[in-house]
């Protein structure tokens, strides 16, 4: 028996998110699928987590067990030959049995792209949150730090039910917002143990909450304090959501480029 970890990348925006579903077209569906071609075998494919419909990856981590004896790059090939364009397997490495992808991650990193041009160019409406009006961009900038910390984030997300523990407790690492003027984009970018679903679409809308005066940065401790979802900013769309990264115990925190070298590949 062999345990192989994938890396791999994809566009969201024919899916209907991550987890399989029937009848409707999912990246874990066809991940399966194809696996099950070239292994011969029924594979049991595990991610690190899920992500919605429209959200994209770049850098999501899956495992599975196998008999087969093909070779890491071979399989790598095999898969990139089969998949469709829009899921691109970068890696395939081989690991130890205990190997876990969703219970050992030890950080994510996630990234929202905001556009603020007046007109959203044809080509860029599925990557990003397209939002032309008026923001305070510097209140923005000053609450998205507010988020850091070990704090109970039950105003920001809903529990996932695949989740061993049903806490809403949750680690950030860091959470900052900066303006890529050259491409007129807000970049949101959050690392943390884990995350709630809907969490980081969640800090986003009470971020923008912020940006209209609804909301001020001093209000963001009151927001923990009353766990209630109906204070924070609305859920903004997935498209503008990318899973950057996944980190693992044997390998160092990367550190997370600037938005402004990255804003074209998402």
């Amino acid at each position: 028996m062999r345990n192989l970890k994938l890396t791999l990348a994809y566009d969201g925006s024919e899916f209907h998110g991550w987890a399989i579903q029937p009848s409707v077209p999912t990246v874990m569906g066809t991940l399966v699928e194809t696996l099950n071609k070239i292994t011969g075998e029924k594979v049991r494919l595990h991610g690190s987590g899920r992500t919605d419909g429209g959200v994209h990856a770049l850098g999501q981590v899956a495992h599975f067990k196998t008999r087969s004896p093909i070779p890491a790059e071979n399989l790598l090939r095999a898969l990139n030959s089969l998949l469709p364009p829009s899921i691109r397997v970068n890696k395939v490495e081989e690991v130890p049995l205990d190997f876990h992808a969703r219970w050992d991650a030890r950080a994510k990193t996630y990234r929202y792209c905001i556009l603020r041009t007046t007109v959203c160019p044809p080509f860029k409406w599925r990557y990003v949150y397209h939002y032309p009006y008026a923001l305070d961009e510097e209140a923005m900038v000053r609450a998205a730090p507010l988020f850091e910390g070990e704090h109970d984030f039950s105003t920001f997300g809903t529990w996932d039910p695949e989740e061993r523990d049903k806490s809403k407790v949750r680690t950030v690492y860091s959470s900052r917002l900066e303006r890529c003027s050259e491409e007129e984009e807000l970049v949101y970018t959050v690392r943390g143990r884990a995350f709630l679903r809907y969490m980081v679409r969640k800090l986003v809308g009470t971020l923008i909450d912020v940006g209209k005066g609804r909301l001020q940065p001093e209000d963001i401790p009151r927001l923990f304090e009353a766990r209630d979802r109906s204070q924070a900013g609305p859920t903004v769309p997935p498209e503008g959501l990318y899973l950057v990264e996944v980190e693992y115990p044997d390998t160092a925190p990367a550190a997370v480029p600037p938005a402004q070298a990255e804003a074209d590949s998402v």
